[in-house]
């Protein structure tokens, strides 16, 4: 079994979130969609960007992301859909992310295969795509922009471009748990809180 090892999990997690991330932007078109290139990936065709100051960003956000979970040190990612106007978060995606070395399993007992992590994945993916047959349409198209909260350990070290933040909390909104999948390493369970 082609088992996957601390970095290669990480590596596939980080992955993941470059293309959830993506996923997400293009299907709620808070970016217009001509900012964005089909990719075949997980045997899928996947939408990622091709501007050049987005792609940047969302690259030097995963880069700390990914040193955070290296050192155990990262439990949740979240991207939320906010108003431009008002600053209201009117989406609220959720990436939940839980170590299988935190003691509670021995990661000796944890073996899952790459093609089964991929199959995960693409399903989780897949329900992204499918988001968008239920969620609210985003009124004003262009109006939005989205932020990326990282909850971590208190002594993790943050570089200075992070800065606290709220937890940009949806009052009385609707949430939808998606599937999750897993690595040898790590559990990664999503959902999405947004405005009815």
């Amino acid at each position: 079994m082609d088992s996957i090892k601390l970095k290669g999990s990480t590596r596939l997690v980080t992955e993941f979130f470059e293309y959830g991330i993506n996923s997400i932007l293009y299907q709620r078109a808070v970016y217009p969609a001509e900012d964005f290139s089909t990719v075949k990936k997980y045997d899928l065709s996947l939408l990622k960007t091709h501007d050049t100051e987005l792609k940047q960003y969302i690259r030097t956000i995963l880069q700390q992301v990914h040193i955070w979970l290296v050192g155990g040190k990262c439990h949740k990612l979240v991207l939320c859909i906010v108003d431009k106007d008002d600053g209201e978060t009117i989406e609220r995606w959720e990436f939940n992310i839980n170590s299988h070395n935190d003691g509670s399993v021995s990661s000796k007992d944890i073996e899952v295969s790459l093609d089964e992590t991929q199959k995960e994945i693409r399903a989780v993916l897949r329900q992204i795509t499918a988001s968008v047959t239920f969620l609210p349409e985003l009124q004003n198209e262009g109006n939005y922009t989205f932020n990326v909260l990282a909850y971590t350990d208190s002594n993790a070290n943050v570089p200075l471009e992070w800065t606290d933040s709220d937890a940009r909390q949806i009052a009385d909104g609707e949430s939808v748990q998606f599937k999750s999948f897993d690595t040898s390493a790590y559990s990664v369970g999503a959902q999405v809180t947004y405005k009815f």
